[in-house]
């Protein structure tokens, strides 16, 4: 049974549509923001091809401003020092078969390739965190089975390659339509969280400011031997770095509307270059206001050149870690994955669509979740969405990536978010009301980032720090915008003084509550998820269970005017409100009905719910 209309109108809360619903659909920019439906073989593809080539890429591909090179140069630091981090710690987990220069060429390549030809330019694509947990896991696995890592990881890369094109023409994206606000919050906040608190300190791993104040951390190691070295010096001016990095990007980020400088045009400029100049200026305040107090800088391979340095001829083992007894290494593997090499074992190339199903749910959730977040209306893009014709762009570029040895990238949420918030411009209430689409930042930006790889010896000079300090102010900027922290907040607040918002006005504030504690717990189940090395694989289908407890608990839980104004999209928000306008009701007369009915499933709450949600 296909779900009913009126269900996409309310945030995809289960719905029948009567007297009661709105007849206008959509939201207030004519374009269909909620994926998915009867888009039958291969039609999805061909439209969302021609809407993104036939439409827009040549605005596009055209609109150069300074906010553009701003932004490129902003976003190019928020890309290249997560693409470095990630390699180290992929090159940890795989024992160099895949590292640091493999991290920043797959970003490079694969981001300019998207910029070109992408649905969507405002994804940001990326390393993240269950794909690496995932990569983990199949070189255990290849390790246990006796068979050379990369091949097994490009046959099951190819394996996903087939399944996302799968998905893409049968129209299998349109399961993300049922994704609502309630997930993308949880899944948001705790990105944003990961941010903040990686940059900060985080208690699983030795990440974070906080954590130079340890003796136990990696850096104080090579002074051991030095009488003059002080961690607290070290750990200290780390401090001073990181949080003037981040206080000085929110300063100058606020001179839009400042009295200061000339005339508008300047104080915009500063604004968009606010993240770049900060980082300038704090690395030259560490290299040459501090010049006896070392700092940690990044750590960047010396030259450009796969990191898999091979014990002999066949490069199936990693030089020192699989030889320690020779001196030097035979050499350094091919860029090309021999997929034959199975080591005597013919069923490889078969087996491995078996991690690929798990592959493929891992990429599809984090490509879907995040896509669903940056098409929100409240972002006012106008590009609309390309869910199929993407998964055919990522599933491609992942494909490619398995058969050179290089690692998987899908849509990273926090980049992807602060992407669009950086070419925004905002109402004074802090609202989008205009948001610059252009494919040239995505395309500048990883460009940067292929000639960063041949310019290593730069990147060296940036503290680490210095990059903790941007991390802190992508995970704050991104909570900016996410209306689960502003609840959540809420619980701390005195009721009379809460803030003015349309679930504020006609909801009894504990029924707000209520709703965010259901969000807080599952934000805590996703967190230890995520933080157990043996489960962390898992992570995405927790989030998956997110979506049958908003389509199936919740209605039952909340009425469906209650469901539209917590989770509903914004155009429908504005419709309810109007509605209530309409009909002469204020908030003080809902506020007095919704009194009387919590607590209470009554007849219309069950009209409200959709009868297959109930089957």
């Amino acid at each position: 049974m296909c779900r009913n209309e009126a269900s996409d109108l309310e945030g995809g809360a289960p719905a029948v549509k009567d007297e009661t619903t709105f007849e206008e659909e959509g939201s207030d920019d004519g374009h269909d923001h909620h994926g998915g439906g009867n888009n039958g073989w291969c039609r999805g593809v061909i439209k969302e091809f021609k809407m993104t080539i036939g439409t827009h890429w040549k605005d596009e591909m055209t609109n150069m401003n300074f906010r553009t090179i701003g932004v490129s140069f902003f976003m190019f630091i928020a890309a290249v020092a997560p693409a470095i981090t990630f390699g180290a710690v992929y090159a940890k987990s795989t024992n160099n078969f895949i590292g640091a220069i493999e991290m920043i060429v797959a970003t490079a390549w694969c981001g300019i390739v998207y910029g070109f030809i992408g649905g969507q330019p405002m994804m940001i694509n990326g390393a993240t965190g269950p794909i690496l947990a995932f990569s983990t896991v199949l070189f255990k696995m290849a390790n246990d089975m006796d068979i050379p890592f990369l091949t097994l990881n490009a046959w099951t890369g190819i394996w996903s390659t087939a399944f996302m094109i799968l998905a893409a023409v049968t129209d299998l994206n349109r399961i993300v339509g049922h994704l609502t606000r309630f997930t993308d919050e949880i899944f948001s906040g705790l990105i944003s969280a990961i941010f903040i608190i990686d940059a900060l300190g985080n208690p699983f791993n030795t990440v974070g400011v906080f954590w130079f104040f340890s003796p136990k951390h990696r850096f104080h190691e090579k002074f051991a031997d030095d009488p003059t070295y002080s961690r607290y010096a070290t750990a200290f001016l780390s401090c001073i770095l990181c949080f003037g990095t981040a206080s000085g990007a929110f300063k100058l980020r606020g001179m839009k509307r400042a009295r200061y400088l000339p005339n508008q045009t300047c104080r915009n400029i500063v604004c968009d270059f606010a993240v770049i100049i900060n980082l300038i200026l704090w690395t030259v305040i560490a290299k040459a206001g501090f010049k006896d107090v070392p700092v940690e800088t990044l750590n960047v391979p010396n030259f450009f050149a796969p990191t898999l340095e091979c014990c002999d001829a066949t490069c199936r083992t990693s030089f020192p870690f699989d030889c320690p007894e020779q001196d030097a290494a035979w050499g350094r593997r091919s860029w090309l994955v021999n997929l034959f090499d199975t080591n005597g074992k013919p069923w490889v190339p078969f087996f491995a669509a078996v991690p690929a199903i798990l592959a493929f749910i891992l990429i599809f959730l984090d490509n879907g979740i995040t896509w669903h977040l940056i098409q929100e209306p409240s972002n006012k893009l106008v590009h609309g969405r390309a869910y199929n014709y993407d998964t055919i762009i990522v599933g491609a570029l992942i494909g490619i990536n398995s058969v050179i040895g290089l690692p998987w990238l899908v849509a990273s949420t926090v980049p992807s978010i602060i992407h669009v918030q950086a070419m925004s411009d905002k109402d004074e209430r802090g609202k989008i009301v205009h948001v610059q689409e252009t494919r040239l930042t995505h395309i500048f930006i990883h460009c940067l980032i292929l000639g960063a790889s041949f310019a290593l010896q730069v990147l060296k000079l940036v503290p680490v720090p210095v990059l903790y300090g941007v991390f802190l102010f992508m995970g704050i900027v991104s909570l900016a915008s996410n209306e689960f922290w502003h609840r959540f907040n809420m619980l701390f607040m005195q009721q009379s003084r809460l803030p003015d918002e349309p679930f504020t006005k006609y909801m009894v504030h504990r029924r707000v509550h209520a709703y965010t504690l259901i969000q807080v717990f599952l934000f805590i189940c996703l967190v230890v998820f995520r933080s157990i090395p043996q489960i962390a694989v898992a992570f995405p289908l927790i989030i998956k269970l997110c979506i049958p407890v908003r389509a199936y608990l919740l209605p039952y839980c909340f009425s469906k005017d209650e469901l539209i104004l917590l989770d509903g999209e914004s155009p429908v928000i504005k419709k309810l409100v109007r509605k209530y306008e309409k009909e002469g009701r204020d908030g003080e007369m809902v506020l007095r009905e919704s009194k009387r009915n919590v607590g209470q499933l009554n007849a219309a709450g069950f009209d409200y719910a959709d009868e297959t949600t109930r089957a």
